[in-house]
């Protein structure tokens, strides 16, 4: 055995030498290198919709305006995926210890596209257009304006006083500053058609171009790297925007090479873009909440004021089902009214299951029995367990009103869906409380701030937006010192208490945060996509972004085609 042992050995060395040898005798391999970003470049992109006004103040109600200016213009400060704010054109701020006065310091030696100075002016400038933007500001917004005091205390000095302690007011600072030197003089009714709209001078990373324009329609607008941007130099020379018509066209487009990226890749070209092997598709949390809203002070349907009610009929819905049938799995479950990814979410919620069984035995426990075969419904003490549930009419809510309905009536509970006009309900119902129940989107687009306070406390239960009228005064006090806290760790602390009150209380139903898809070709690298508060949040990392492969597409149109408009 010993003398088997040693031939073993033997012939194992011989091996091993001959592999060495053999491997010696391989031609060199080139290694894999990552690539390294270098400037240039052209990235063009599919934007579903029409130009309207390159105009900070005008984009409200337009989202491809609002992709567009992200990059013309800046505002003194920007919020990053979770929440917290990031300084831009504010280089450093302050609070008083009441929570009152703000003092914010301006970078030094920032340049407006035309080469003029941006100043503490431009921005208290851009504050009283806000001021009398009625109707085209939304009323909240310029009202709070107008309590607040603001004065430039120097060329790169502000102070803003509060009438009352604010934490949520840093998210009023994200506005785009206009250039007075150009502006000045004008009321915001003016600018509505200035020709300022359509070749607009900013402060941000790319400078307005050109337009493309074709048989007097526009068709795209060009953006190039501003060179004296105050912040980190981008990669890319330029951005193009390209308009489509619909999503169908958007991908079209790219399948024939006119553009490397779609803004926004809707469910029914999903598949189509799953389908291209060199476009990679970015997924993020939308700043959105589906959910369903209990009257829980109507007397008509007095058995919402119990909460095991509440409970057992969040654990009979199939949130899941919706989600990957209805929403073709382009949304998160919901876990409370707080966004996920941000600064103040509690990530340590117990989430809700989804158990029909529980929810009937929770049912039958308070007493809500079937009484004979023949019924569906359940009842106690002569009262069913049968309400309305109002919806938008759209084609997506009808289905998921059904989905819900179809679940509850498994637990014996009935729901007549009572279709009609989102407008409709919200003014004539749920700002009446002439509802039962009701199936909604919250839409926080633009709000970095959690601030639950307007739709969660007492004092908001009448004329304001708490529509459920959820009375839990432990929780109103948490919201309510949360906003007039400045320090981030204490109104962490207090929104989780709130979340965790919110859990157990189940004043609605939160149902699913949706999400918003981004293609981009992999020609294009450094790419990151992180929760948006906003569309046009998907740029937050273009400072990364470079070209490595192919000849990048030109923004220059051939004559033939296009008339470049200046």
């Amino acid at each position: 055995m010993k003398k088997l042992r040693w031939q073993l050995i033997i012939i194992f060395m011989t091996g091993l030498v001959v592999g060495i040898l053999l491997l010696a005798e391989q031609p060199e391999t080139g290694q894999v290198a990552t690539p390294q970003p270098t400037r240039g470049g052209v990235y063009a992109e599919a934007l579903v919709g029409s130009l309207q006004r390159l105009n900070p103040l005008l984009d409200l109600y337009n989202p491809v305006d609002r992709d567009v200016n992200r990059l013309i213009f800046s505002g003194l400060l920007r919020f990053d995926a979770r929440g917290a704010p990031q300084a831009d054109l504010a280089e450093s701020w302050g609070v008083s210890r009441d929570g009152r006065v703000y003092n914010f310091s301006l970078r030094t030696g920032v340049r407006w596209h035309d080469g003029e100075p941006l100043t503490a002016a431009d921005v208290t400038f851009t504050i009283e257009l806000i001021r009398e933007a009625e109707g085209l500001i939304p009323d909240d917004v310029r009202q709070f304006w107008q309590q607040v005091e603001v004065t430039a205390l120097s060329p790169t000095a502000l102070r803003f006083e509060l009438p009352e302690p604010f934490a949520p007011f840093l998210d009023y600072l994200t506005f785009g500053v206009l250039p007075q030197h150009l502006l000045g003089g004008m009321y915001i009714g003016d600018l509505i058609n200035a020709p300022f709209n359509l070749s607009p001078v900013g402060s941000g990373p790319y400078r307005f171009d050109r337009l493309l324009v074709e048989d007097d329609q526009i068709l795209g607008v060009v953006l190039t790297a501003f060179a004296d941007y105050y912040g980190e130099q981008h990669y890319l020379d330029q951005v193009v925007f390209r308009y489509y018509y619909d999503a169908a066209a958007a991908l079209a487009a790219y399948q024939e090479g006119e553009v490397q990226g779609i803004g926004q890749v809707a469910v029914d070209i999903l598949p189509g873009v799953l389908a291209e092997p060199e476009l990679s598709l970015y997924t993020g949390r939308k700043p959105e909440l589906s959910l369903v809203l209990f009257n829980l002070k109507n007397p008509e349907v007095p058995f919402f004021e119990a909460v095991e009610i509440r409970k057992a009929l969040v654990m009979g819905l199939n949130r899941q089902w919706m989600i990957d049938r209805i929403l073709q799995g382009q949304a998160i479950i919901a876990n409370g009214p707080i966004l996920p990814g941000t600064w103040a979410y509690y990530d340590e919620l117990e989430p809700i299951p989804f158990d029909p069984e529980a929810a009937v035995n929770i049912l039958k426990d308070a007493g809500y029995l079937i009484d004979s075969e023949d019924d569906t419904i359940r009842q106690k003490e002569g009262v069913e367990l049968h309400f309305e549930l109002l919806h938008p009419d759209t084609e997506l809510h009808q289905q998921l009103a059904e989905a819900i309905q179809a679940d509850w009536l498994n637990l014996g509970v009935g729901v007549d869906l009572i279709p009609m006009p989102y407008e409709i309900l919200i003014e004539e119902y749920l700002e009446e409380r002439a509802f039962q129940a009701a199936l909604v989107d919250l839409n926080l687009t633009r709000s970095p701030d959690p601030d639950p306070y307007p739709f969660w406390d007492q004092s908001q239960a009448t004329g304001g937006q708490n529509y459920t009228q959820w009375d839990n005064r432990i929780a109103s006090e948490y919201i309510e010192q949360a906003r007039v806290t400045t320090d981030l760790s204490e109104r962490q602390r207090m929104y989780r208490n709130f979340q965790v009150i919110f859990n157990e209380d189940l004043p609605a139903l939160p149902l699913f945060y949706p999400v918003y898809n981004y293609a981009v070709d992999r020609q294009v690298r450094g790419v990151q996509m992180g929760q948006l508060f906003d569309s046009s949040d998907r740029f937050a990392t273009l400072h990364q972004w470079f070209m490595v492969t192919g000849q990048p597409l030109s923004a220059t149109p051939t004559p033939t085609q296009m008339v470049a408009e200046e």
